[in-house]
């Protein structure tokens, strides 16, 4: 990215902001292909804002199920994402035609104990796109759906870190989490990870910590307990909600 007189990306993307607005500042800081993907991120979560979805009935809600995969586990302190995968879910059918799956270029190391977990070499992600393409790309596919993941904490992190370091903007998308789900459904259980919940409700097991196979899989369960949702007279995604709301802090 370019930097102009003498101050910093963001320094002068702040300075330009106050200036005359967001638009002006991106496209006077970046190139005009960042400045569009930078620009794109920030309408995208403009709009959710306003999006309103409580009303949507359960069994025709469309989600879109992701998964991260990361050099570690703390993105304020230097790891990166290395991988997004996702799906969409209409109702009860998985749209595996319709998926997404991209590598990312973390613009580091990726350590030996991820290479060995994920499969993904340091010679893979230095071939991959840049973060901002990536997210863009993401967002494309994603728009004003609901999200979808297992053990949210780790995805949103990653996720808001990086929206905030490439376009100043955080995630507003609704997210659900299968892991408050399952403690709702089964508050006794001893284990909600994702491989005993994934053994519990008979899903196949295809390909751990490979974002999309994750994706894929965290997807079936997903709707394995909206049906149980259901049938415990949870017809709508705001009802859904607040049966979550306890298991949420």
């Amino acid at each position: 990215m370019k930097q102009t007189n003498g101050l910093n990306g963001v320094g002068r993307l702040w300075q330009l902001y106050k200036m005359g607005g967001i638009t002006p500042a991106i496209a006077s800081v970046f190139d005009a292909r960042t400045a569009q993907q930078m620009a794109f991120i920030r309408s995208i979560m403009k709009e959710q804002r306003k999006n309103k979805l409580y009303d949507m009935p359960l069994d025709s809600l469309e989600v879109v199920v992701f998964d991260l995969e990361t050099t570690g586990f703390s993105p304020y302190n230097g790891d990166e994402i290395i991988s997004i995968g996702a799906v969409t879910v209409r109702g009860d059918r998985i749209c595996e035609e319709e998926s997404f799956y991209s590598l990312v270029n973390p613009k580091r190391e990726v350590p030996r104990e991820i290479e060995e977990l994920t499969g993904l070499t340091n010679e893979m992600v230095r071939r991959a796109p840049d973060l901002i393409e990536v997210l863009h790309n993401f967002l494309q596919y994603v728009r004003h759906r609901v999200l979808v993941a297992h053990g949210s904490g780790h995805d949103k992190h990653f996720l808001n870190s990086a929206l905030w370091r490439t376009s100043k903007i955080n995630l507003t998308h609704r997210l659900i989490d299968c892991m408050l789900i399952a403690k709702w459904l089964e508050p006794k259980r001893k284990h909600y990870g994702l491989d005993s919940l994934l053994e519990s409700y008979g899903i196949e097991v295809s390909q751990r910590h490979h974002a999309l196979e994750d994706s894929i899989m965290t997807a079936k369960l997903w709707i394995k307990m909206i049906r149980q949702a259901r049938e415990r007279d949870i017809p709508t995604l705001g009802d859904l909600y607040a049966h979550l709301s306890r298991y949420s802090s």
